[in-house]
């Protein structure tokens, strides 16, 4: 049996082919995993809209938008710094963590909870947002061709 992606005879009625890598994989998924967790979240401030007026629905809104904040900062710091460094990006996602976790505990102590915000409603947004952003991300990942090794060389073939 002969691979499609090597010059040997098709497999099958079609043509298969050498696909490639993904072009910018940071930021396909930072547009799907926006788009899953924004949907939850206007589901989520809808809710809270019914149940508890305006406030709720602020309330579940920016507790979301802090989850995707927070998220969204990786995914661009893995867009950026994975294009010119491969090998060391690893190393910026965790300083990148780690002044995002310090940055916004410190953000959240200094600034405080506002009167009228729904404890509930923020953190039910910020759990939906969580878990659509990483349903979404394992989904893009899953899609993903990423090239694990390099293509193969073509030989030219030799004079005799």
């Amino acid at each position: 049996m002969t691979s499609n992606a090597d010059s040997g005879s098709a497999s099958g009625n079609g043509s298969v082919g050498v696909s490639g890598p993904t072009g910018s994989l940071w930021l396909r998924l930072l547009a799907l995993s926006s788009l899953a967790a924004s949907a939850g979240l206007v589901l989520c401030s809808v809710a809270a809209a019914l149940l508890d007026g305006v406030n709720g629905a602020v309330s579940a809104a920016a507790g979301g938008l802090l989850v995707m904040v927070f998220f969204g900062i990786s995914l661009l710091v893995g867009h950026f710094v994975g294009r010119s460094n491969p090998s060391g990006a690893i190393g910026v996602f965790v300083a990148t963590y780690f002044v995002k976790v310090v940055g916004f505990a410190v953000v959240l102590f200094v600034i405080g909870a506002p009167e009228w915000l729904h404890g509930r409603w923020f953190l039910t947004g910020a759990v939906a947002a969580v878990v659509l952003w990483q349903a979404a991300e394992i989904y893009g990942f899953s899609k993903a061709r990423l090239q694990i090794y390099n293509d193969p060389e073509t030989k030219e073939p030799r004079d005799v």
